[in-house]
């Protein structure tokens, strides 16, 4: 019995484990089938299966100009891409039969590839039934909106089996003008500017979207519900006027072309405010050739030699340790200070006995310098508290970012010598921005308010103003009301009488001070003339409006002193701002010849903005019946004698519209709704077209338009 149970046990002990041994074997051919023979099946199938999210990047906001201007925006780009199994190319039938147009489309509007080749692209992303095979990148809005309408792909994105991808490119439609200002932000890189200031606010908010690998390892959108919209950046308004900021930059170019100079800074600001107009800052790249790659205007702190001189006159006044009327000895052109160390004169020989206000008017260093070591080498410290209230000890702290850094020198430092007053006095051992000199000047033209200079008026989003920017006091009142007279008194005879006198014109007055520095070269210091000139000055004198400083850098044709090199860039600024200030002008009488027979016919623009100009110029406007008819978004206004008449201006979409005489928006504007590309060279209005108006054009059709 106990043998027969024995037998038993191992009979199933050897069934069972046979049985394991079978399992085993099924496991592990289970296993090769999957991993060998199944393998691509398998993989295929869990990358179907994968998802991720995905950042969506919003579009970054606007730079604008005082006037509205584009300074910088984010144009769209988009990438088009192909679904290989979408009905529309799964379908024999309708790829069979459209093909061929389809083809023809692309090859015409991309110009990049034949007929032929953009056939046998189409047929092969049938044939391997990719899912989002990459056909064209960064096409422009209006051939996105072309590509829409093609054969098969009118369809829609899910049967036509176009996929868009929106991508944005930063553009800077003025080019380099005022570039270092408006800055950058760059992943992985010091943001500058105001595009790195106003990042958080420019930038938006990111969204999200479910993305899903399919063969390949390719990720597509899985659909547009599951995606959390991009929340499109803010706009800034700055203040900004382009074609002031052009002049600056081409005045400045000029100079430092005929100079050969290193590099220059020009900035123009409003007295009243504190707003920045224009801002150039040119470096040399190569022989005649500049660019905007720092600014130095906020970023550059360096000696500024005479124009600091304006400080040391406003200490004197505002202590009374001088009178204009009193009289200095310029001692043959030199002075001996601590250490036996020279004070020079600009003329050799000195300009021999003169009164304060004319030591000024011809900025002699030793008469300056004297007037300050007499009064202050005992209580230097009170020197430096004027020093610091006209806030040229700190940062000013701008709006926008890199703002160099000041350094003037406390009498308790250690670097502190017996030599730093006198030479602080007229702008050496001292180191402040061009920025700082400006807001200096600027108080003083302002009646002794010192406002902060700022670029930035509003941040808006879809128009609605998110923070707007005030004018900022910063220094209620920097001297006496005595005090600012005298000063002005004495800026304006530096024009009058002194160096700036080449700024003398019949126009209009101006106030300034000109400025030449000789330059530390590194190790070899002061012994190789190294010079920067400087002019920094306000105008109208008699009621200043805006203040402007320019320095050059390193002028080598032999010329140097800042009434010659930085004098012309000034007189060419305020020039311009003159000829288009109105209220800068004296009473003008206005003669109108209403018998004129010839009629005088304005460009085609928008009606609308026809209209808000002949009303504000109190014109009767005579409306062509034809315009409210056809409802024409374009008109143009024709003048007879004491009528004005608006007619409608036609603009067919099939042939080339006349922009010349337009402003830049509203001829980009007209040209891009016809699917014209277009091509900007220049500032200002359009004065010519590449295509003639009337010809023929088709959609995609490019013109180059000239400003001017």
């Amino acid at each position: 019995m106990a043998t027969n149970n024995r037998k038993v046990i191992l009979i199933r002990t050897y069934t069972a484990f046979a049985m394991m041994c079978v399992f085993a074997a099924a496991i592990v051919a289970y296993l090769f089938k999957i991993n060998f023979k199944e393998r691509n099946h398998w993989v295929a199938l869990s990358e179907n299966l994968s998802t991720t999210i995905q950042t969506v990047e919003p579009s970054r906001g606007n730079i604008f100009a005082l006037d509205g201007s584009l300074l910088a925006t984010s144009l769209p780009i988009y990438d088009l891409r192909l679904d290989g199994m979408a009905p529309g190319f799964a379908k024999g039938d309708i790829f069979e039969n459209n093909v061929d147009s389809l083809a023809l489309m692309l090859s015409q509007l991309f110009e990049d590839r034949s007929k032929a080749d953009y056939k046998r692209i189409l047929t092969q992303v049938k044939k391997r039934k990719d899912r989002y095979y990459l056909l064209k990148r960064k096409i422009s809005y209006p051939q996105m909106k072309a590509v829409k309408q093609f054969p098969i792909f009118r369809l829609g994105k899910y049967k036509g089996g176009l996929t868009i991808e929106e991508k944005n490119k930063r553009e800077k439609p003025f080019d380099y003008l005022a570039q270092r200002t408006l800055g950058f932000s760059i992943n992985g890189v010091q943001s500058v500017g105001l595009e790195g200031a106003f990042d958080k606010d420019l930038s938006g908010k990111e969204g999200k979207r479910v993305m899903q690998r399919i063969a390949g390892g390719t990720w597509i959108p899985v659909n547009d519900e599951q995606q959390i919209e991009a929340r499109n950046g803010n706009d800034i308004h700055t203040t900004i006027d382009v074609n002031l900021q052009d002049v600056a930059t081409h005045a400045l170019m000029r100079t430092l072309i005929t100079n050969d100079a290193a590099w220059g800074t020009a900035i123009l600001m409003e007295v009243s405010t504190g707003e920045i107009r224009a801002i150039a800052n040119l470096t040399r790249v190569s022989e005649g050739q500049y660019v905007e790659n720092y600014n130095y205007a906020v970023g550059e702190s360096l000696e500024p030699g005479s124009t600091f001189k304006l400080t040391s006159m406003l200490a004197l006044l505002e202590d009374k340790k001088v009178k204009m009327t009193d009289l200095f000895d310029t001692e043959n052109g030199e002075k001996r200070y601590f250490a036996n160390a020279v004070m020079y004169d600009s003329e050799k020989g000195g300009h021999g006995i003169v009164t304060f206000q004319h030591a000024f008017e011809i900025s002699s260093n030793v008469a300056i310098s004297k007037a300050i070591y007499e009064n202050y080498r005992s209580k230097p410290s009170q020197f430096y508290n004027h020093l610091e209230k006209l806030h040229l000890t700190n940062p000013l702290g701008l709006q926008i970012t890199g703002e160099g850094k000041p350094r003037i020198k406390h009498p308790k430092d250690k670097d502190w010598y017996g030599t730093t007053l006198p030479w602080s006095s007229i702008g050496y051992e001292v180191k402040v921005t061009p920025m700082q000199v400006l807001t200096l000047y600027n108080a003083v033209a302002n009646n002794g308010k010192m406002v902060k200079p700022f670029f930035v008026k509003r941040i808006t989003n879809t128009g609605k103003v998110i923070k707007e920017f005030k004018p900022q006091i910063i220094e209620k009142r920097i001297a006496s009301d005595e005090t600012i007279k005298n000063l002005r008194i004495m800026l304006e005879g530096v024009v009058e009488r002194g160096t700036g006198s080449s700024l003398k014109n019949p126009n209009y007055t101006v106030g300034g001070k000109t400025g030449t520095a000789l330059v530390a070269d590194g190790r070899l210091g002061y012994s190789k003339p190294v010079y920067r000139s400087s002019f920094c000055g306000y105008f109208p004198a008699n009621n200043p409006q805006y203040t402007c400083f320019v320095m050059v850098n390193a002028p080598s044709k032999g010329i140097y002193y800042g009434g010659a090199v930085a004098g012309p860039v000034f007189k060419e600024i305020a020039d311009k701002v003159y000829a288009n200030s109105h209220n800068l002008h004296g009473d003008i009488k206005l003669v109108l010849n209403y018998n004129n027979p010839t009629p005088t016919t304005v460009k085609a623009a928008r009606k609308q903005h026809l209209e808000t100009i002949l009303k504000t110029l109190g014109k009767k406007i005579n409306h062509n019946d034809t315009v409210e008819e056809q409802g024409s978004e374009w008109s143009q206004a024709i003048i007879n004698n004491q009528q004005v008449q608006l007619i409608p201006k036609n603009i067919n979409k099939n042939t080339m519209p006349d922009v010349t005489g337009m402003g830049l928006k509203d001829a980009i504007y007209l040209l891009e709704n016809n699917g014209i590309k277009v091509e900007v060279l220049g500032v200002g209005r359009v004065k010519e077209q590449s295509i003639a108006a009337g010809t023929l054009i088709s959609k995609g059709a490019k013109v180059t338009i000239k400003l001017g």
